[in-house]
């Protein structure tokens, strides 16, 4: 489901939580600061007599000394307030008894207790008589129903006898749509916070929130997918010196357009690439199936007969002639190289080099890259087959050690490893290999850029093809990957490996020479 992505459920989530928090808000509003609320709390508790067991050190003077009972006194500071959002009044206390509110002192007995209040509530001192329940018994306060306005307190100070400093004090009573609850004061350094718990905690998860969608949105790579992405699966076969280029452009491809596409790379050479679709092609056919799911990369053009395969220009291919470092040559003319490929030449000094055994390391027959060495640079064949391992010579009449592996990277390989070797690869993945060096030809480098700019007619280089057998459908795989590749974002991926594209000014010129 498209609509079921992060950065929506996120939203969801955040408008949600938008609701429901005003909806809180709008209840608590209604509800809780509407609550009619007593509180109260203990500011003092101290010793007075010798014999309080837990008391601080005191020194008494005067009535404290001489007054009967206070050897085992303690005086406690209570302060009772409205901490709620309404007034209260008289009616509002809902014991059935005289008084609306009891202060118990658990362990100890009342002697005494004053009353004081804020001079402006003078008119609570009015309801502090005995006819209004104001009294004590034992450990209990007797507290009349006394009106607060909102924000209103008064205090009790009461002298009591017995027990020890910290004993349980309570306040006990009830409220109409309301409670009597123990409360705190702030301290000296204590700042009322700016908003409430719940506001601060709602602002909290409505904050994360906001900010994990923003972060969503800003990760997210909204670059649309490529016009005309399809799904379904291909196979890229052919050049093995165009694989790197074909297997990141699969890659590429494969993330631009969601992961539908599932495309595999399995190249073989150019040749056996057009053989294994040409081959594809017969057999869907006599199915009745259609343009196979296959596209054959070739270095140079498709062999004769075989009209059914549609070619594709996609880019300009360079490639160059790698010897052993051992060889310290860096040019040679096309005469000399195809004097090398002919046997003529068997040792490297007679070319002005070191005194090595010349060691042809080739491609086999099915590489697209010895076919355009042998047509754009030899003008015919290579010389047969001489040596499995490349060092021993298996044919004695042989002129020279030649041999034929079946992959560049394995001619790159052998060539480092071999004095006095020389092969060919395509210039990039020559040009990152260690132990040996291109070689000039006819004095022009083997260089892409030279070659785009017109200013060098180095001759090692041919147009890759793309072969589709038939004309696939244009809305199929086949199709949209080959215009992805040579039209779209795979130009910058041909051009990074060391190709020109040849859906470029530069391009479309080199690319329509034969």
């Amino acid at each position: 489901m498209e609509w079921l992505s992060a950065e929506n459920l996120v939203a969801v989530a955040t408008a949600v939580l938008g609701i429901i928090a005003s909806g809180v808000m709008v209840w608590y509003e209604r509800r809780v600061p509407r609550r009619k609320r007593i509180g109260y709390r203990v500011q003092m508790d101290n010793p007075i007599g010798d014999d309080v067991r837990s008391g601080r050190a005191n020194r008494r003077l005067g009535l404290f000394d001489e007054a009967p009972g206070m050897a085992d006194a303690t005086l406690v500071l209570l302060r009772i307030e409205n901490d709620g959002s309404q007034g209260i009044d008289r009616d509002d206390y809902t014991g059935p008894e005289l008084h609306g509110l009891t202060a118990v002192f658990a362990g100890r007995t009342v002697r005494g207790v004053s009353v004081t209040q804020p001079s402006d509530t003078d008119h609570l001192m009015d309801h502090f008589t005995a006819a209004g329940g104001f009294a004590y018994d034992g450990n209990a306060l007797r507290i009349p129903r006394v009106p607060l306005n909102r924000g209103d307190h008064f205090k009790l100070l009461v002298l009591l006898a017995g027990g020890d400093v910290g004993d349980e004090i309570r306040l006990v009573g009830g409220l109409r749509d309301g409670e009597v609850h123990p409360n705190r004061s702030a301290t000296p350094d204590d700042k009322p916070p700016l908003f409430s718990r719940a506001a601060r905690l709602i602002t909290i998860a409505l904050t994360a929130s906001v900010v994990t969608l923003a972060a969503i949105v800003v990760a997210q790579d909204d670059t649309p997918p490529p016009i005309g992405c399809a799904g379904g699966r291909l196979t890229l076969t052919g050049s093995t010196a165009f694989a790197p280029v074909l297997r990141e452009v699969a890659g590429k491809y494969e993330r631009d357009c969601g992961g539908d596409p599932v495309i595999d790379v399995d190249t073989h050479g150019s040749t056996a690439g057009i053989r294994e679709l040409a081959a594809a092609g017969a057999q869907g056919s006599r199915d009745g199936q259609g343009s196979p799911p296959v596209v054959a990369l070739s270095d140079g053009p498709k062999p004769a007969g075989l009209p059914e395969l549609r070619e594709n220009r996609v880019a300009v291919s360079v490639f160059a002639l790698v010897v052993n470092d051992d060889v310290r040559l860096t040019n040679l003319s096309t005469n000399d190289v195809r004097r090398l490929y002919r046997g003529e030449i068997r040792n490297w000094r007679q070319l002005g080099g070191p005194d090595l055994p010349v060691h042809l390391v080739s491609r086999d027959a099915n590489s697209g890259t010895r076919q355009v060495f042998q047509r754009r640079v030899l003008g015919r064949g290579e010389i047969a087959n001489s040596s499995v391992d490349c060092v021993h010579k298996d044919d004695p009449t042989a002129a020279v050690i030649r041999c034929e592996l079946d992959s560049t990277d394995q001619v790159l390989a052998t060539v480092a490893d071999l004095p006095g070797a020389i092969g060919y690869s395509e210039l990039n993945l020559a040009a990152r290999a260690k132990g040996l060096h291109s070689l000039r030809l006819d004095g022009d480098p083997a260089s892409a850029d030279a070659i785009e700019h017109g200013t060098s007619d180095y001759p090692y280089r041919e147009i890759q093809y793309a072969y589709t057998y038939g004309r696939p459908p244009a809305d199929s795989l086949a199709s949209s990957f080959l215009t992805y590749l040579a039209r779209g974002n795979g130009q910058d991926v041909i051009r990074t490996h060391g190709h020109l594209p040849c859906w470029t000014p530069e391009g479309l010129t080199l690319c329509a020479q034969d």
